[in-house]
């Protein structure tokens, strides 16, 4: 359609300007329960992204077969496919952290993320457009989880990836790795998101 962005569009817009984490506000469940630590958010964004992928990939190829009223009972099944093979990867490889990860693993199969890029672009456009904003997607999640990540494990353990940042004398803030710390990390960086675009609309407006 010539209407619907292109695959380099799609691809751009899911890193930063759609955002999926910062703009759209998606997938909030696990962006806020598994950013305590570096490991488990990227492992998670590693999962998220390969679902992802093959889910639009998939709704892609069958794209004309959709049946309308039917569309969202394929998208969860063809998603929960994906998702038990991510999970059983898990299990069988990386048991340590899939036991770290708990529910959220299984629970990507209703992550609004993968439902809705879905809807928006697999199932209205190529394969290879369809690719394409799966893995910028993808990337504008790991970076969004990254991001949080990095704050709270830096300042609640004073590590960044398992290994010593800060001195042993700089007081761990314990919070910072609990349930609060991820909503405060969350809330300062989504503000400095709107601060940012604020700023950059004003003097876009100005010229």
């Amino acid at each position: 359609m010539a209407d619907q962005p292109t695959s380099t569009e799609r691809f751009i817009q899911g890193i930063l300007p759609e955002n999926p984490v910062y703009r759209q506000l998606l997938g909030l469940c696990p962006t806020l329960a598994v950013t305590n630590g570096m490991k488990s958010a990227i492992t998670m964004a590693a999962a998220v992204g390969f679902v992802l992928l093959c889910a639009n990939v998939i709704t892609s190829l069958i794209r004309n077969l959709l049946k309308p009223h039917l569309r969202i009972v394929i998208f969860t099944l063809t998603i929960a496919t994906f998702v038990t093979i991510a999970d059983r990867f898990l299990a069988a490889y990386m048991y340590q952290m899939s036991k770290t990860l708990g529910p959220y693993i299984p629970l990507i199969i209703v992550n609004c993320i993968i439902i809705c890029r879905c809807e928006v672009c697999a199932s209205k456009q190529t394969v290879v457009t369809a690719a394409s904003d799966a893995i910028g997607q993808s990337i504008g999640f790991a970076l969004a989880l990254s991001s949080i990540a990095a704050i709270r494990e830096i300042l609640g353990t004073g590590m960044f990836f398992g290994l010593r940042v800060l001195p042993v004398a700089w007081p761990d803030w314990v919070i910072m790795v609990l349930p609060p710390g991820a909503f405060l990390t969350f809330g300062i960086l989504l503000g400095m998101v709107n601060w940012i675009d604020s700023r950059r609309a004003a003097k876009a407006g100005k010229n």
